[in-house]
Parts: structure tokens; sequence; C-alpha cells
């Protein structure tokens, strides 16, 4: 995705629908990446999050921020930590490298990128000295900057082909919107979000609740004050729980958020796209992914223990539907997928939980990196919003974009 500038050409002609488009050049000036720079500043964000969760009980134990550099390394590590230190710090060092095209190349931005994410380590290590459940370590700083190095070295030889005149960047222009890029990272984040633990399957977004839970009953009882006594919201969980048996309710919250979060990654695809294959690919990066966190983290070492008969309706369910919607216009599209969020979202914070779910959420390892059950949770909670959020924007833009149309037309017939 391509930066403005005097020397960059025109974009082609493309409509909202994507179905009107040209070819994109085979060769481009040499410009910055607005995406690679988007997804450098979410990941260094996402870094943040996750070396200073949980974010509280901070103290001083009158120690320099730094004093950890002059430490012995720890007598006591794992490989596992080791190569997770390196492999979270290696997209930082490739994204670097993505983002600081064409200003600084080759070796040059490999030193950029390792300086960084030296610099970022060794300052997320020092704060972690005022947190209680953490530790600051020499080791996590070198294993960190290794990571950012790698990440950078490997992405250097490829930068060129990658945003100027390279296959993918071909292929990208031809599938998607030029526009698109914050949407296709939003997307692409979507198979993350699904990694901790839900009630049910993919219902995430359950914030509100939390924090209602976290009230206590004088507080919950003066909020209620405010409500129609006509609405019975302190009854109506369990009365919407009776309607319907449990499965039958992880079957319909399964649907809709699949099926939304579908919908919105077809958003940014133009008509020529293979969207049935591209959303086959996300579903099944989604259950990799969700299988593999469930691997890492579980106790028990099941890979599939969220695959109950409701949840495997759900999906089936949910893939036929968003399929059919491939056939809808854009604007059918982000209606279809907003009101499937809303839905889900209220029936994730309404939706009694079921007491099977605790024992899942005992086998999670929640003392095994910290930072990474709080980032996954983070994600958990904020997605389905910020999807709602984008599409029904896209909705506002589109129906004033068509209201404008519309009188623009009815000057055009006023007689003058």
């Amino acid at each position: 995705m391509s930066g403005d500038s005097a020397s960059t050409p025109p974009p082609p002609d493309i409509s909202p629908s994507g179905d009107r488009e040209t070819r994109a050049p085979e060769a481009l000036p040499r410009h910055a990446s607005i995406l690679s720079r988007q997804s450098f500043a979410l990941y260094a964000a996402l870094i943040v999050y996750g070396s200073w969760y949980p974010f509280s009980g901070w103290r001083s134990l009158g120690l320099s921020p730094f004093a950890y550099l002059g430490d012995p390394f720890p007598r006591y590590w794992t490989v596992f930590d080791v190569v997770t230190n390196v492999l979270g710090y290696m997209p930082f060092g490739a994204l670097a490298v993505l983002a600081l095209w064409p200003r600084f190349r080759g070796l040059l931005a490999v030193v950029i990128a390792t300086l960084g994410g030296t610099l970022l380590s060794s300052v997320m290590e020092a704060v972690q000295t005022y947190l209680p459940t953490r530790v600051a370590s020499n080791l996590d700083l070198a294993t960190n900057a290794l990571g950012a190095l790698l990440g950078a070295a490997l992405a250097a030889p490829l930068t060129g082909a990658l945003l100027e005149r390279g296959f993918l960047r071909r292929l990208r222009f031809r599938w998607f919107e030029r526009d698109a890029g914050a949407l296709m990272v939003l997307a692409a984040l979507w198979p993350f979000a699904t990694m901790f633990p839900a009630p049910r399957l993919f219902g995430m977004g359950d914030w509100p609740r939390a924090i209602w839970q976290r009230f206590d009953a004088s507080m919950q009882d003066a909020v209620l004050a405010w409500t129609p006594a006509a609405w019975h919201l302190r009854a109506l969980p369990d009365a919407l729980a009776a309607r319907l048996p449990d499965s039958d309710w992880e079957a319909l919250v399964t649907t809709l958020n699949l099926f939304g979060a579908a919908a919105f990654a077809s958003l940014p695809m133009r008509a020529r796209a293979p969207r049935a294959r591209l959303i086959v690919v996300l579903l099944a990066t989604t259950l990799v992914v969700k299988a593999g966190a469930t691997f890492l983290q579980s106790q028990s070492g099941l890979l599939f223990d969220w695959a109950t008969p409701g949840a495997l309706a759900g999906l089936v369910w949910g893939t036929l539907a968003a399929f059919l919607a491939l056939r809808l216009p854009r604007t059918a599209r982000a209606a279809a997928a907003t009101v499937a969020l809303a839905v889900a979202l209220v029936l994730v914070n309404l939706l009694p939980v079921n007491p099977y779910f605790d024992v899942v959420l005992a086998d999670w390892r929640q003392g095994r990196y910290l930072h990474f059950n709080g980032l996954a949770r983070w994600l958990a909670w904020s997605w389905p919003w910020a999807a709602l959020g984008w599409t029904a924007f896209s909705l506002e833009r589109a129906w004033l974009a068509r209201r404008a149309r519309t009188r623009q037309a009815r000057d055009l017939q006023r007689p003058r």
C-alpha cells in the first residue's frame, strides 16, 4: 500500500464495490509502504501491552531500572523461554525493515531495526522492575535483540520484491482495494483474537459482562434503577437461556461470529479475487491457531476441547452463510456483518455462562506466560467491537455518499 507523493501515479478508478478495476502497474516508483508502517506500529504496541500486562501492582524496590543489565545470566531458564523470546521479536525486526523502506535499505535497515528492537526490549525489561509479576532479565534482552536481528536479516533481501516489484505486491493490488491496509490488518487479527477460551466458540467481546461482574450488588442495583422496570434486566439472562438448549445457543453464537468475521474480511476484496478460497484460508488459519494455542496453554494438552457439537454445527452454518454472502454487493455484506456482530455481542454478554466453562478455564495455564494470556484476552475483548465500529462507519459513509448523489441528481432536475 503506497503513500502519497508528487511522483506517484494516480490510482486507478475503482468503484466502492470493486467491480471496476485496472491492473496495477508492473513497476512503481520507490515509496513508503503505509501498510507496513501500520503493521509495525501495531506490533510494537502489542509488545508493549504484552510486556507490561497486567499494568497493576506497581512498586519500587529501590533498584535502578537498568540494574538488571549488570546481573549475571539467570541460572534457571528453559529452551522454550529462549525460543519464544526470539520468535516474539522476529516480526518486529522484519516489519521495521519494511517500514523503513525506501529511506533506509539493506544493511543499514538491518542495523536500525536491530537497534530499535534492542532499545524497545531494554525499556520493557527496565519497566518490569516495578511490576511484581515480572522479572527484568538480561537474557530476555539478549534473546529479544537476537530475534529482531534475525527478523530484519530475513526481511532485508526481500523488501524490494515485496514492496516494489514483487509478485506478492502485484497480487495484493489485484485482489484487494488499494486503500484497505488497516482493514486487512484488522481482519488478519481475527484468528489470534479467538485464542483465549470463551464460554462459546468465537464468543468474544464480553468486556461489558466482565465490568458488570466487578460491580458489587449495591452498585448493580443503582445502575438497574435507571432502567425501566418492565425490562426485567436482572431476570433477562435466565429467561433468554431457557428458550433454547445451551448447544443451540453455542451454535448460534458461533455462526454469527464466524459469519460476521468472514463477511468483514471480504470487504476489502475485489471482484476478481478468489474470495471463497481466501475465506477458507482465513477459517483454516483460525482453527490452526485455536488448536495450537489450546495445546500450548492447556494443562491436559488437548487440541480440540472447544469442538463441542454446538460449535461444530456453528462452524458449518457460519461457513455456508459466509459463502452465500459473497454474492452480495459490498454495502450489503457490510450491513450483514454489522447485524451479525451486533446480535452476537448481545448474546455473548447476556447469556449465562455454562458451568462447564469453569473447568475449561481452570485447565488453561493462567500463570504461564501471563503476558500471552493478557494479550489474548485483550484481543478477544476488543476485536468484535473494533470490527463493528468499522462496519458501522463504512455504512454511514456509504449512506452519506448516496444521499449526496441523490441531492445532486435532484438539483440537476430542477428547472432553472
